[in-house]
């Protein structure tokens, strides 16, 4: 079957590293780590004082203030994202037809801070001093419905939930409504803020986080012999994603081609990957194959790579599994050194960076990788970013619950 070819015509992101894309781009070629010290709460006493915040982000620039009291950090989050990929993207529901744009936005865990907020008030001040506003702000699925309120996008809106994963399937999802002709255009990525009391003792209990608070910009080093756990991170990216019809319809430029997706299941354990790899190493395969894409052809790797030693070791696996010799020519980079693990945003982040450095010819770093592990044994373009014409790129994502999923982006050759 002929499927019409889907492209990337704009891109939003808000990280811990900058508050638009371009910010946030230059940061991680530049190799700038944005873990700190907790500042959104007082973390005395935890076992894990840091986490990569987005700084000085003010709802207000971007969005109505009345508005934005009433929705969650994340959701506050996917609204500038989308903001900033619509405008890249040249693209107004006035001069489409609304009913044909979808919005999937993935998060992981909502508004989880709203939520642990208003338990607070539940239990100092009773029951009817809870904010009413406190079941739409902790929705998961309030991302993609305040996007598609704001900006009025009327076709089908939803949340994808799948841990870590959230952002791939949100972002397959909307490829495969777009190739199947449900739509013509999508905004598509993830949405977290979980960076609150409960989410880093809950994290902290089942020992998933790094404990390197006398020196947090170093915590997190991805396929390093040292490693000790992901840091916890926040934000969100965003993409635009149009049929070759619509692009050529509105007269855009693409900055990318999606061509391939993979998702599978581990079906091992809640948090620990399967053996060797072989869930994350299926993911890869299937998305070779939507792709019509042989493994010598990728010529960079976005890796999950969240820096604890089971994730980091049998990704490594998984990868050679797949690609055999050409893995260790491949460059394999885990841009998680900078920006933390963004959790159900995670792998809209890296979406949008695997495009950027499609677009740009740059390779992120994977910073803070000092000492080799002999079971980590690929290139991971360590502490240096490296400048190379690309042409196909893969970013990987797993997830809690066994969830994995991996996409495929080439350079837009519109023929």
């Amino acid at each position: 079957m002929t499927y019409p070819r889907i492209f990337v015509t704009g891109l939003g992101m808000i990280t811990p590293v900058g508050l638009n894309a371009s910010t946030s781009w230059d940061n991680l070629v530049n190799g700038v780590s944005g873990i700190e010290l907790i500042t959104s709460f007082n973390a005395e006493g935890f076992e894990t004082r840091f986490a990569a915040e987005v700084k000085n982000f003010k709802p207000g620039d971007v969005m109505d203030t009345k508005l934005a009291r009433r929705m969650d950090r994340f959701a506050q989050f996917s609204l500038a994202a989308a903001g900033e990929a619509l405008k890249q993207a040249d693209l107004s529901m006035e001069k489409v037809d609304p009913t044909r744009v979808v919005t999937i936005v993935g998060s992981g865990i909502g508004g989880i801070s709203t939520l642990s907020e208003q338990w607070g008030v539940l239990k100092e001040k009773g029951p009817t001093r809870v904010s009413p506003f406190l079941i739409p702000m902790m929705l998961p699925d309030m991302a993609s419905g305040q996007v598609s309120i704001t900006l009025g996008t009327k076709g089908p809106n939803f949340c994808t939930v799948s841990s870590c994963s959230s952002g791939a399937e949100a972002i397959g999802t909307a490829w495969n409504m777009l190739r199947n002709g449900e739509a013509d255009i999508a905004l598509a990525g993830g949405a977290e803020a979980p960076i609150c009391p409960i989410a880093v003792a809950g994290f902290n209990s089942c020992q998933a986080l790094s404990r390197r608070n006398d020196d947090p910009k170093t915590a997190s080093r991805p396929f390093d012999a040292e490693r000790d756990g992901f840091v916890m991170g926040e934000g969100s990216a965003i993409l635009v994603l149009e049929t070759e019809e619509s692009v050529s319809r509105r007269g855009v430029a693409p900055i990318a081609e999606l061509i391939g997706y993979g998702a599978s299941s581990d079906a091992f354990h809640i948090t620990q990957p399967a053996p060797g790899g072989e869930g994350g190493a299926r993911a890869m395969r299937i998305a070779l194959r939507s792709a019509a894409v042989q493994p010598p052809e990728i010529d960079y790797l976005n890796a999950h790579g969240t820096s604890t030693p089971l994730n980091d070791k049998f990704e490594t696996l998984g990868i050679k599994a797949v690609f055999g010799d050409h893995a260790h020519k491949l460059a394999i980079s885990s841009t998680k050194s900078m920006t933390g693990h963004l959790l159900g945003a995670a792998a809209a982040i890296e979406a949008a960076i695997s495009v950027l450095a499609l677009q740009k010819g740059v390779i992120p770093p994977t910073i803070n990788y000092r000492n080799p592990d002999p079971e980590c044994d690929l290139d991971y373009v360590p502490n240096e970013a490296r400048y190379r014409q690309l042409h196909t790129v893969m970013s990987n994502s797993l997830g809690f619950g066994g969830h994995n999923s991996s996409l495929i982006f080439r350079t837009p050759d519109l023929r």
